[in-house]
């Protein structure tokens, strides 16, 4: 055996840190720690203090975790120019006196996190050791052998790499974009992102075992859709859908990930307060491609939460056609959740691609509340059978509508069945732009085609759900005129239309137009209300009542006009800005009608100007154009800026009053620090009103 120095004496280690950042496309990170992507080489230099003669027995040993251990692929000790067992190798390249160079690879499926390196030396029975530093390894899109590999460049860009988006909110007819901040390269985010790991229940139970299946997409995944959320685990963001905010954040003024995993890292892991759907879905994108994983928000207009899984979507009338509330089931306007993109080898090369996550605490999977990854090629084919939660997400988009009629406490009789209601103009961001991409054809057949109804019944039949009596359809010309038909067809039509776009701080205008569908005189009794409502479309407060009693000869058509004055929903509109318009139509001749008009009220637009070119670390100044839109002087505003890349924490300047009506310019001045394509945010947040948001996207050329 050849004589090895025992005693070795490294002067520096040389990660070669800005080389390998570059090749494992890390770069973006705020950290001087070097991060690697698994499945890929990188290169490390050993400077010594003396002159090596020989290193033929040179082992590495790379270890991750609280107890690492081979045999949970936690630990793995490889030899230079041969493959350890676990996969990991290494091999020396040329190299000067007093230099080794060497070029490490880590197996394809390796376990993410941060790791130790150490170099071991034998010489005879002794055997001397030293620990090279740390390094973080994360998930690798780039790499075929990875299961998250992505193919298309631009994808990886835009699921990996972009560090701002959009995600898409409002109503199925009126959809609005909101600009969100993930900023997943940004300071502290790195390690705040493996906290959220360390802090699972699963990590608490057994750190082993749970860091040793880090290695999965699947597993990682789904314990961040449990962890972003506070239910179980006081996770990071906890949720409130009712009441006021004043002991936390109104869920409407998060711009952004950053601040939110922030302050809990930073408050020593006290839940944020407080989140809603959009909220969960931002953060959880911003960990999961912070660690790696492709990522993107999705959206889906009027989504259903079906309560008891028997993808139906119960709603009761009495026999006027009031509302009942004898169901836990709801029809939300939209819901947002996440996609990932990962293989399922639990499940079949058939089930691989995008995969469905949502962090929204909203029913409880295997004892906590997560919910996923759930296969969209599943859901599309009914497949409710699988791993994991695919029922809840296939109901959510394709359960059916159905009414009932509540004669009596034993007697119900469901009237008919909207098949077309639920899942409509599913979004997300499009690649490379901000433009709105329709997904629906991921998740379902089109609706009314036999294929679709083929599946929906394959579903009921995996869950065990019977079905009574029969199925009948809203007929073509009154589908859009009321939500609920009763089972006689009416022989009165109707609609509710906005004669102008609905903006906060004026009047909100409406007709309700009605068509008498026979020859015969009708007396209809007509009963209009209105609620602020959230998106939930759970209503919080009643705004308008009006009774109206109309005649309608042979064919006629009749129109009333009304109008919901900003002095009546002023001080009861939520801050989703919702407001739900119903008529109750009681018909002398032929069965009742329910016409419902959902209504967003528009915020005043914002206008951003950047005055000059954007260089990194060159300051540029910006220009903030909005307007009061009440009639009402208001104090004590709050324009907040934010963008990743942009600037480093979140800019507050204070607007200390605004006159009725009045349009006010601010200017404030950012200094950016990344190059490239970057979304700068700007709320005017009030008490008066809800935030009035906008953004605007700049280049900022790298510096000269």
């Amino acid at each position: 055996m050849s004589c090895v120095f025992l005693d070795l004496k490294i002067g520096k280690v040389n990660w070669q840190s800005k080389l390998n950042k570059a090749a494992h496309h890390t770069s973006d990170y705020s950290s001087t720690e070097l991060i690697l992507r698994r499945g890929q080489p990188f290169n490390i230099s050993l400077n010594l203090k003396t002159t090596a003669q020989s290193w033929d027995n040179l082992t590495f040993i790379a270890s991750t975790g609280p107890s690492p251990a081979e045999s949970q692929q936690t630990k793995a000790i490889f030899a230079l120019s041969e493959e350890g067992a676990n996969g990991w190798s290494a091999t020396q390249e040329p190299s000067e006196p007093r230099c080794l160079n060497f070029t490490i690879l880590s197996p394809a499926d390796a376990v993410i996190g941060r790791y130790k390196l150490q170099l071991q030396v034998l010489a005879g029975n002794k055997v001397s050791s030293k620990v090279l530093g740390q390094f973080v390894l994360l998930f690798n899109p780039w790499c075929p052998d990875d299961d998250v590999y992505m193919a298309d460049e631009k994808e990886r860009q835009e699921y990996v790499l972009n560090d701002s988006g959009i995600i898409f909110q409002g109503l199925e007819k009126d959809i609005q974009e909101e600009a969100w901040n993930y900023g997943q390269f940004e300071e502290d985010i790195l390690d705040i992102s493996l906290a959220v790991l360390d802090r699972s229940l699963n990590h608490r139970e057994d750190p082993a075992v749970d860091v040793s299946k880090r290695n999965s997409p699947v597993y990682v995944s789904r314990v961040i859709s449990a962890m972003v959320n506070s239910n179980d685990e006081k996770g990071v963001v906890e949720g409130k859908w009712s009441g006021k905010f004043r002991s936390g954040t109104n869920p409407l003024r998060w711009s952004g990930s950053v601040a939110i995993l922030r302050r809990w890292y930073r408050a020593r892991y006290r839940p944020v307060r407080y989140g809603q759907c959009w909220v969960f879905a931002g953060v959880t994108c911003t960990v999961l491609r912070c660690l790696g994983i492709p990522t993107r928000v999705i959206t889906n207009f009027n989504s259903a939460h079906d309560k008891n899984l028997n993808l139906s979507v119960d709603k009761y009338i009495d026999v006027s056609g009031n509302n009942l509330h004898l169901s836990e089931d709801s029809v939300w306007n939209f819901h947002v959740w996440n996609e990932s993109w990962f293989i399922r080898r639990d499940l079949g090369s058939f089930y691989d691609g995008w995969q469905v996550l949502d962090a929204t605490p909203q029913e409880k999977s295997k004892g906590i509340y997560q919910c996923g990854p759930a296969s969209t090629r599943a859901i599309k084919e009914g497949d409710v059978n699988l791993d994991y939660d695919s029922p809840f997400v296939f109901a959510a988009v394709n359960a059916d509508c159905v009414t009932w009629i509540r004669y009596s406490k034993k007697r119900k009789e469901r009237i008919y069945s909207d098949t077309r209601k639920i899942g409509k103009f599913i979004s997300t961001k499009a690649v490379g732009t901000n433009s709105r991409v329709d997904v629906t054809a991921n998740y379902k057949y089109p609706e009314g085609s036999a294929k679709e109804r083929q599946v929906y019944n394959k579903a009921l039949k995996l869950l065990g759900v019977r079905r009574p009596g029969k199925r009948s359809r809203i007929p073509r010309s009154r589908r859009g005129f009321s939500r609920a038909q009763p089972a006689e067809t009416p022989s009165v039509s109707g609609k509710l239309l906005l004669d102008a776009s609905p903006v906060v701080g004026q009047d909100i205008p409406l007709t309700l137009t009605l068509r008498n569908l026979t020859s015969d005189f009708n007396t209809i009794k007509v009963k209009l209300k209105a609620s602020a409502i959230l998106y939930t479309r759970r209503p919080k407060a009643e705004i308008l009542q009006l009774h109206r009693s109309v005649k309608l000869g042979s064919e006629e058509v009749k129109e009333i006009s009304f109008k919901i004055s900003y002095s009546q929903y002023k001080n009861s509109l939520m801050d989703d800005r919702k407001i739900l318009v119903t008529a109750v139509c009681q018909i002398k001749r032929g069965a009742s009608l329910l016409v419902e008009k959902d209504i967003v009220l528009q915020d005043p637009f914002l206008t951003i100007k950047v005055l000059g070119p954007a260089v990194v670390h060159k300051p540029v100044s910006v220009e903030v154009t909005f307007t009061n839109p009440l009639c009402d002087e208001v104090t004590d505003c709050v324009l907040r800026a934010e963008g990743s890349g942009l600037l480093k924490e979140q800019l507050r300047i204070r607007v200390e009053r605004m006159a009725p009506m009045e349009t006010s310019t601010v200017k404030f001045e950012i200094i950016p620090y990344r190059s490239g394509t970057r979304q700068l945010q700007v709320d005017l947040v009030c008490t008066h009103f809800s935030d009035i948001k906008g953004f605007v996207m700049l280049q900022v050329a790298p510096a000269p």
